[in-house]
């Protein structure tokens, strides 16, 4: 597999609204969406979440612009990846992308396909009580069958909405920086992401040291605005799922 781009993010912790303020200044347009996750139902009856468990992420996104349905791996191996699978594509209203995420030390692969819908399309299948399976398509189906074919992927129920605030291509320092603020069962965080991409001369070293370089000045840019890195060793997705699960419990 030829070199994968990297997206870089960084969590803070502390006062999130302070925080989103000082990174994005005054003039960065924000726009807000409403996100939920699915997962295995019984699972979640449980207090597990079992689909993230076995790196299966699904994501439906609404509010500002088209909706959107996301099925992800993370981690994967470019081995567990099979046919078309195994390379980026686009076929619209489909995007499969395959990067790296990296997020202090840890540094995991992860594929992600993607599934436009119109605007308010996607509201019926996270309502209460409704089936969030009914809007995945087939592709997308196929992609978890074939690429994760352990993890259940049966009987599934919604969990959220969690309220997103977001602001692209903010500009610290000499990056483009995107900000995203999550609020939801009284958890809030914030994530800063940059994406970084192979150019056509590089060697996996020379790429992994630019890479490594621009996280540095992200970390740095986040922290010369007053604002303090997170070191909590889970993702944001992983915290907010845990909680979203346990409040069925309530």
């Amino acid at each position: 597999m030829s070199l994968l781009p990297v997206e870089i993010k960084v969590n803070v912790e502390g006062d999130v609204a302070d925080a989103l303020s000082a990174l994005s200044g005054s003039h960065a347009a924000m726009t807000t969406r409403r996100i939920w996750f699915a997962e295995d139902r019984n699972g979640v009856a449980q207090g597990r979440v079992p689909l993230l468990e076995g790196g299966v992420i699904v994501r439906f996104r609404t509010g500002a612009g088209p909706d959107d349905l996301t099925v992800k791996l993370r981690p994967c191996t470019p081995q567990a990846l099979l046919g078309r699978f195994s390379a980026p594509f686009e076929a619209e209203p489909l995007t499969y992308r395959i990067e790296e995420d990296w997020s202090g030390t840890g540094r995991s692969p992860a594929a992600s396909l993607v599934h436009a819908h119109p605007s308010g399309a996607l509201a019926a299948a996270v309502a209460q009580g409704a089936d969030p399976s009914a809007p995945i398509d087939a592709v997308q189906n196929q992609f978890v069958r074939a690429c994760a074919p352990t993890v259940p992927f049966d009987g599934l129920v919604a969990l959220g909405p969690i309220h997103s605030t977001k602001a692209d291509d903010v500009p610290l320092d000499d990056l483009e920086v995107d900000l995203e603020a999550w609020s939801v069962a009284g958890l809030e965080f914030l994530e800063a992401s940059i994406r970084v991409k192979p150019k056509a001369e590089d060697d996996a070293e020379e790429f992994a040291a630019r890479a490594e370089r621009k996280q540095r000045k992200l970390e740095d840019a986040v922290r010369d605005r007053g604002v303090t890195l997170s070191e909590h060793p889970d993702s944001k997705t992983k915290r907010v799922l845990e909680a979203l699960a346990r409040a069925e419990q309530d």
